[in-house]
């Protein structure tokens, strides 16, 4: 598999602490954000890597969720057909989601949740900031 890019995901009970806690606290950059204003997702920097905190329950009630990876692949139907193949044990098959990325969960051999992500070619994650107008060869 040929990822392009990776995230670990968490989803905190509580979005606001746990926002504060790593921009604030540890002093992580943040990458981007996304969503509602008032409950945004955040990707921070993490060395080579990214961590996103998005998501979550009620503080009052436990995650539920516990922390998983984001791959992004070039193909997710390509990735599904050979894993589906070598017997990976998939949570979900491929699926364009409402905000435009294409999906499938897996889960590896502990239980541990990978989101698979294939960025479709006129999403607008692939607009080139700099550049308005020009798209990433990601």
């Amino acid at each position: 598999m040929e990822v392009l890019s990776s995230r670990v995901l968490i989803r905190p009970r509580n979005g606001v602490r746990s926002r504060e806690f790593y921009r604030d606290t540890l002093g992580l950059a943040v990458y981007r954000e996304f969503g509602p204003p008032e409950h945004p997702g955040v990707v921070f920097f993490l060395g080579q890597g990214f961590l996103e905190v998005s998501g979550g329950s009620a503080d009052s009630e436990p995650s539920g969720h516990p922390p998983s990876l984001w791959l992004q692949v070039r193909d997710v139907r390509a990735e599904y057909d050979r894993l589906a193949r070598a017997g990976v044990e998939i949570t979900r098959e491929p699926r364009q989601e409402p905000w435009g990325l294409i999906e499938m969960w897996i889960n590896d051999p502990d239980g541990i949740p990978i989101v698979l992500v294939q960025i479709p070619d006129d999403h607008p994650l692939r607009r080139d900031q700099r550049r308005p107008g020009r798209r990433d060869q990601r």
